[in-house]
């Protein structure tokens, strides 16, 4: 039962500390841009080959600190920067719900590549979210080299701590702010 509190406590922690873009202070700003940036480099030294998928696509959000928990129903939080083009143009938010058979709680960093503009138009009229079927390559030395874009999206993630058992069923929604 302890655990079980414990799973809620850090789900409902996630989902109530996450302020909308918007309403946060310019020093939360640059720290989610310094997180970015540092995230960058780490799955750039994890798997070098990534670096030329962040020279080449149209655009890329970095959420670098994603927190995710749950016991049968959970979700997942996080802020992060959108650029386009290697250029910095504003900011997100990402959310996710989950449902099935989960316990535990986890935090990571996600990269979503943009192949081409119209992608990454639709991430910023915020009219974007990733359906159940859609998986992320979890990113290990040359992981890259024969990842193919999906829709147009490419999407990686980088384990930072924690555990989590899942077998479930959700998607993530993101919300775009123009900086």
């Amino acid at each position: 039962m302890r655990n079980l509190n414990i799973t809620w406590v850090f789900v409902m922690a996630c989902l109530l500390n996450i302020s909308a873009i918007l309403g946060q202070s310019k020093d939360k700003i640059k720290s989610i841009i310094s997180d970015s940036e540092t995230a960058k480099r780490e799955f750039i030294a994890e798997d070098p080959l990534l670096k030329a998928i962040f020279e080449r696509s149209a655009g890329y959000v970095i959420f670098p600190n994603v927190g995710k928990g749950g016991f049968i129903v959970g979700g997942a939080a996080g802020n992060g920067a959108v650029y386009e083009h290697g250029k910095l143009i504003g900011m997100a938010k990402l959310s996710q719900v989950t449902i099935g058979f989960q316990a535990g709680g986890q935090a990571y960093s996600e990269v979503i590549f943009f192949e081409s503009k119209k992608e990454l138009e639709r991430f910023k009229d915020s009219q974007f979210e990733f359906a159940a079927q859609v998986s992320a390559v979890a990113v290990t030395e040359g992981a890259s080299a024969n990842v193919k874009y999906t829709d147009g999206v490419m999407v990686f993630t980088m384990q930072k701590g924690g555990l989590m058992y899942e077998a479930s069923i959700g998607g993530q929604k993101f919300k775009f702010n123009k900086l």
